[in-house]
């Protein structure tokens, strides 16, 4: 049976999963990593932890599903807009990767904003100017690696989001490229084109000497040629994290549309082969394109820096809970919240405040509350913050959902999905298979290699393991959504709302 391999990079850990024909994993291993936190806002990964991670658990990965079937192609998904810089001839890097969620950048971002620039940037490239993405990230370390300007500029110097830096390794550094859904998180791809954006280089001082090369979703990346496991297999699948999602979802046409439950929460609306641009600040974004002569595909996005992330913030942070999967036993000991709110604005607020000086806060607290009180009010802040971005998409499309399908880590939390839907007043399902994003990448590579033969035979192959319906009082819905307003509120002085307008 043929197989497709999917290596899955994610926010804290790596993973990969072997798929069969029937979208059925065979095989899969994980690897968590460390977090680096040097400075206040600033988050920080070491890029030889990425790569050796990866390398580990794609490897056993591959020697479980010996037996299983013959793998035909691999797949590659990885957290987006995280800032990688390496030498081309030695493949070192120069520093460590900024992560989406570091806000080292929110000084330059608003400079830019006071001279207008907001607005050509958005037009341009459909995002909003937040240190989330991968321009200003770039910029700094060019600034402040010694030398690292002109040695970019002369070709020396290799920038990539994550998924470029796993091809480099993988390739033994042949190949230097990147898909079109990576590029499109960086700031500098002009949406219309999925091309690098002249402008935009210019606005943020990017040479185009450092830049990948930009290739569709699906097609021959190369070949792995650094990893015994898997050397000679075709790489034909890249897509970052959230796209590959909502093709792993088979939202393949307008009007469908996904949330991931991971490390932040995403929620992704196909749009078809024309992008929305959105009036509250959402993201227009490339989903995808898939062969050399395809359209290019959009959708609108709302992104949540810290969505799953909360639960561990409990667990190391706090002390409440030893391991992420106690979270669901603690804030079940509890009804409800008990009026507490928590807002984890740890990294500031994403779509549709875009607030990045915004922190969090748990308000509300009474002499009775406990730890399952704020438990419970941390799993719902996921389904608060999720949401927040359907009621911003509603007013920007005018769509009535039919159906929200959902996956990731925390979408195994039954609680959490019927307390979603109470709160969208909108039918919630989670797929069979959670793990969509790795399962969107195993879609796209093995397109490629005739695994699965369309799109059609795609969606066949998605199934449903459990439907959450509204249930919660439309009266107790418009009390709880007050509240959480309340409490965003609360985490946004004066001066802060106008520094994220």
């Amino acid at each position: 049976m043929s197989l497709v391999l999917a290596i899955d990079q994610g926010t804290t850990s790596s993973r990969a999963v072997a798929f069969d024909a029937r979208a059925r994993p065979v095989a899969a291993a994980q690897e968590e990593f460390p977090q680096h936190f040097p400075q206040p806002g600033w988050v920080e990964h070491a890029p030889q932890d990425l790569w050796e991670t990866v390398a580990r658990v794609a490897t056993r990965t591959a020697r479980q599903a010996r037996g299983r079937g013959r793998i035909r192609a691999v797949g590659i998904t990885n957290q987006r807009e995280t800032t990688l810089l390496w030498d081309r001839r030695t493949g070192e890097p120069l520093a460590p990767a900024i992560v989406w969620q570091d806000r080292r950048t929110a000084g330059a971002c608003q400079a830019l904003r006071h001279a207008g620039a907001a607005r050509s940037v958005r037009t341009r490239s459909g995002l909003e100017l937040d240190p989330y993405f991968s321009a200003t990230k770039l910029a700094w370390l060019l600034d402040r690696l010694p030398g690292a300007r002109r040695r970019a500029a002369r070709g020396e110097l290799a920038f990539g989001t994550v998924d470029t830096w796993l091809l480099w390794k993988l390739t033994g550094g042949r190949v230097h490229a990147t898909d079109v859904s990576n590029a499109s998180r960086t700031l500098l791809v002009n949406l219309r084109t999925g091309d690098w954006d002249d402008t935009l280089l210019a606005l943020f001082r990017i040479p185009r000497e450092v830049l990948p090369e930009i290739r569709p979703s699906s097609g021959l990346f190369g070949e792995v040629s650094a990893l015994p496991a898997l050397r000679g297999l075709p790489i034909t699948g890249i897509a970052g994290d959230q796209q590959a999602a909502l093709f792993g979802q088979a939202c393949f046409t307008p009007g469908m549309a996904k949330s991931t439950y991971g490390t932040g929460c995403f929620l992704l609306l196909h749009t078809g082969k024309e992008p929305v641009r959105s009036r509250h600040r959402l993201l227009s974004t490339i989903a995808w394109r898939i062969g050399d002569e395809g359209p290019l595909e959009y959708a609108l996005e709302g992104s949540v820096f810290i969505g799953g992330a909360v639960v561990q913030w409990l667990r190391d942070g706090l002390g409440v809970i030893r391991h992420s999967r106690d979270v669901e036993a603690l804030a079940a000991r509890v009804p409800d919240s008990g009026g507490v709110r928590f807002v984890p604005a740890f990294t500031g607020l994403g779509a549709p405040y875009w607030d990045p000086e915004a922190r969090g806060a748990i308000v509300g607290l009474e002499r009775g509350s406990t730890a399952a009180h704020v438990a419970r009010a941390a799993l719902e802040s996921i389904a608060f913050q999720v949401s927040d971005l359907l009621t911003a998409m509603r007013a920007d499309t005018g769509l009535r959902l039919r159906e929200l399908r959902v996956d990731g880590g925390a979408a195994r939390n039954d609680a959490l999905l019927q307390f979603q839907s109470d709160l969208l007043r909108v039918p919630v399902t989670r797929s069979r298979v959670t793990e969509t994003t790795a399962l969107g990448a195993a879609f796209l590579a093995g397109l490629a290699v005739g695994v699965w033969k369309d799109r059609a035979a795609l969606r066949r192959l998605w199934a449903a393991d459990a439907h959450f319906a509204p249930q919660m009082p439309v009266a107790q819905v418009r009390q709880e959504l007050s509240a959480w307003a309340d409490a965003v509120r609360r985490t946004r002085t004066p001066r802060r709302t106008s520094a994220g307008t």
